[in-house]
C-alpha cells in the first residue's frame, strides 16, 4: 500500500505546505501584493533591505524573466527599486522603499498568525523538535541534491 506510515511522509509535507501556503495567500491579498512579491519583500527585509536580482531570482527559484516580471510590478506599485551596482554595471541590485518596509510591517503579522494556526495545540518542545527534524529533512535533500 502506497499510504502506508513508512511512505506518506512525501505527500503529508507536500498537503502541509499546500495548506498553509493558501492560508497565508488569503491572509497577504487584503495587502494587494501577491504571494510572490510578499516572498521578495521578506527576503529583502533579511538581508539588510537590499539584494541582486541574480540572489532574488535564485531565491524565488525562477527564470530571470519571470523574475523580473515580478519585480517590473513591484517598482510600478512603488514596493522596491533598482539600480545597477557600483562595483559592476552588469548586476542590478533591488532595494526595499519605503511602501515596501511599509508593507512587509503590515503583513508581517500575517505570517505569525498562519504560524500561530500551524501550531496550535504544540508545547514549546514539540515546536522545537518538529523544526529540529525539518531541518534535518532539508539537510539530508540537500545533501542527496549535492551527491546528484
Amino acid at each position: 500500500m502506497f499510504y502506508d506510515q513508512a511512505h506518506r511522509l512525501g505527500p503529508t509535507l507536500g498537503w502541509a505546505r499546500q495548506m498553509s501556503r493558501a492560508s497565508m495567500d488569503a491572509r497577504v491579498s487584503r495587502y494587494d501584493i501577491t504571494p510572490a512579491q510578499a516572498h521578495v519583500l521578506l527576503y529583502l527585509h533579511h538581508h539588510g533591505g537590499q539584494a541582486s536580482q541574480g540572489e532574488l531570482t535564485r531565491f524565488m527559484r525562477v527564470r530571470p524573466s519571470t523574475a523580473n516580471g515580478v519585480l517590473d510590478r513591484m517598482e510600478e506599485k512603488g514596493l522596491v527599486r533598482r539600480s545597477v551596482s557600483g562595483s559592476d554595471a552588469r548586476k542590478r541590485l533591488i532595494t526595499l522603499a519605503e511602501k515596501g518596509k511599509e508593507q512587509h510591517t503590515l503583513f508581517q503579522q500575517s505570517y505569525l498568525d498562519v504560524e500561530g494556526v500551524m501550531l496550535k495545540g504544540f508545547s514549546q518542545k514539540e515546536t522545537e523538535l518538529l523544526l529540529h527534524l525539518l531541518d534535518r529533512i532539508i539537510a539530508n535533500l540537500e545533501e542527496d541534491q549535492r551527491q546528484c
